[in-house]
């Protein structure tokens, strides 16, 4: 009886350890930010901020930022996600690892499309980022997206490079003095 049981428990064990997405819950994005962040429902009820783990695309005043943001968005957009959890940035944002309902795994496509980058720094996990390293050299064997560019500037060093301007760094603020700007304008 007890070899039974052991079995049972290791079997039972086996399936826990085979579901690497354990921690997934299906949602649609609500709004993209950029080429690697967006808005989406949790699953507490509330929006959450999304970042694609491993990535980094490019910052939307950068070379090739709405390309990024225009390529995640055809790629969610109006379709069923599955989102794993795999970490909190220091901005509060929920790094995920995003597959749509097709199996395309979200955070590999922009690195295949030549839309983003892979994010060493961060990228940890050996069974997602090898694949995602290798996106990124075909990427840039075939000059696909900002690769077609001879050495294009990745996000980190662009916004070390950045981020003392006004814009960059109060982005909130910049933008609402922008909006007000404009309503002052369109007045009669």
């Amino acid at each position: 009886m007890r070899c039974f049981t052991l079995l049972i428990l290791a079997l039972l064990a086996g399936q826990i350890l085979a579901q690497p997405c354990a921690l997934a819950w299906p949602a649609k994005s609500k709004t993209v930010h950029d080429g690697d962040s967006f808005t989406t429902e949790m699953p507490n009820g509330n929006l959450g901020h999304i970042r694609l783990y491993g990535i980094d695309a490019p910052e939307l005043k950068q070379s090739f930022g709405f390309q990024a943001k225009k390529g995640l968005n055809k790629l969610i957009s109006r379709r069923t996600l599955d989102i794993e959890d795999m970490d909190t940035d220091r901005y509060g944002r929920t790094v995920v690892v995003v597959r749509t309902s097709e199996g395309v795994m979200a955070n590999e496509e922009m690195v295949r499309s030549g839309l983003a980058w892979v994010y060493d720094q961060y990228c940890k996990r050996e069974d997602i980022c090898a694949p995602l390293r290798q996106a990124e050299a075909e990427a840039r064997s075939a000059g696909r997206g900002l690769w077609a560019e001879g050495s294009p500037t990745p996000p980190w060093e662009w916004r070390k490079e950045h981020k003392h301007e006004e814009w960059y760094a109060k982005p909130t603020r910049v933008l609402k003095s922008l909006t007000n700007k404009i309503k002052i304008i369109l007045k009669p």
